[in-house]
This record gives C-alpha cells, structure tokens and sequence, in this order.
C-alpha cells in the first residue's frame, strides 16, 4: 500500500513527466490536461486580489490565460518547479488588469461597453487560438469593422494613466494604491512548499517522523524519543542533521 508520502512523490514525478513531454512536443491535450492540473494557482491568485472593485470571476478569468502563457514559455530543463515560475506571471497579469480598469478620463457609455466587449472578445480568442487575436479576428468576432476595433484599442490605450490616488471602484472605497505594489504571499508559499518537498522527499522514515512530529505537531525532544525507544541525544544530533540538510539545499538554491 502507497503511503502519503509514496504518492506525493508519484504525483510529482508523473506531472514533471507530462510537462517533459510537452515542452518536446507542445501537444495541445497535454497543455490543457497540465493547465487543469495547475487552475490552483489561478484560483490563488483571483482570491488574493478579490474584493477589490473587480469580480473574482474575471480575476479568475485573467489570471487563467495567464497561467497558458506562462506554460508556454516554461522550460523545464532550466530546473525550477512550474508552479514557482508561473505565479509571476499569473500576479503580474492579474495586476496589469488592474492597471487597464483604471482610468482618469471617463468615457461615454456606449464606448465603455464596446471596451468591456472588446476585452471579452480578447480573452476568448486568445483561449481559443493560444495567442494573441489579431485585430481582423476581433472585428469578425464582435462583427464591427477591423476600423472600429483599433479606434477602440486605441481609446484604451489613451486613457490608462491613473493617480495612485484614484479610486477604482464606484464606492470610492478602493484606490489604485491598494492593489499595486504589495508583496505576493502566495507566491512565497507556492515555493516554499516546493522547497521543503524536495528536501522531504531525500529524508528516510524515521527522519521524516521525527520532522513532522517537531514542527507540525510541535512536540518536545524527549516526548519524540521516548515513543520511539530513544535517547533525547539521538532525537537532537538526528534534528540537528536534517536542518543542516535544509540549509544546503537552501544554499544551492
């Protein structure tokens, strides 16, 4: 029987397998089976920068396409976890929507629906082709003219410079302030847990126990060795041995 740990590792090595192949093969069954297996990250991202004048469904949307992007520029031959290298990307884009919502000059009404459908019509094509939709493609999508859909890029383009100081809501509640320039926590997490998985996975059974039952369940030396039939001597050159372990894989990055 598979233990915990036996079936992380499983997991682990089939999905480096699956992004190994794609990025020989770009197969598009595999990049949507890898982008299921990934949404997480998105999800982690749209819920961090919720509830900030903007729904999470179109958080989750953004941040999901970006997440495609990221798979495409992965290499996995470089070394780093993809979930480590993505969060960048999906935080970046997901503030850089942030950074399009917000603007000084308010435009007619009329225009600011034809700018939502616009952004709409995007986000699907780019889904749908997995690139960036040409202006042509968009114009036959919403069924205007190839004129209209660049007077329409332009106007957003012309109308993005925004004080730090303006809010991004209708409330008046939420500044651009608050949502640009923070530290991204779940990306630290994200990569921590990478971090200490990899060096977990190079410990045997019992160093493992004595880990979990330290620092996860908070226990003392001699309560651990004394479960285990040992001195609190051997729990202590065991614990300082395992975070020695830490240390050298956190040294070589």
């Amino acid at each position: 029987m598979i233990d915990g740990n036996e079936a992380k590792k499983l997991q682990n090595r089939q999905e480096d397998e699956l992004l190994q192949k794609y990025c020989e093969t770009r197969d598009i069954n595999l990049r949507n089976e890898l982008i299921k297996k990934y949404l997480y990250i998105a999800e982690i991202v749209a819920k961090k920068f919720s509830n900030r004048g903007v729904e999470y469904d179109d958080l989750f949307q953004v941040a999901s396409l970006a997440l495609i992007k990221a798979l495409e520029r992965y290499d996995i031959n470089r070394g780093y976890k993809f979930s480590s290298f993505a969060t960048p990307t999906v935080v970046g884009e997901v503030k850089n929507y942030f950074r399009d919502k917000s603007r000084v000059i308010r435009l007619p009404r009329k225009e600011s629906e034809y700018l939502k459908k616009l952004d709409e019509a995007t986000s699907h094509l780019s889904f749908k082709l997995s690139r960036s939709p040409k202006p042509e493609e968009i114009a036959e999508y919403l069924n205007i003219t190839v004129e209209e859909v660049l007077e329409l890029m332009e106007s957003r383009h012309s109308t993005n410079i925004a004080s730090l100081d303006y809010y991004i809501d209708d409330e008046g509640e939420t500044d651009l302030m608050s949502v640009i320039g923070q530290d991204e926590t779940s990306y630290s997490d994200i990569e921590n847990k990478d971090f200490i998985s990899r060096v977990m996975e190079t410990l045997d059974d019992t160093e493992r126990k004595v880990i979990y039952e330290r620092f996860y369940k908070g226990r003392s030396q001699r309560a651990i060795a004394k479960d285990m039939g040992v001195s609190q001597m051997y729990i202590s050159r065991m614990e300082r041995k395992i975070l020695e372990k830490f240390r050298t894989y956190l040294r070589k990055g």
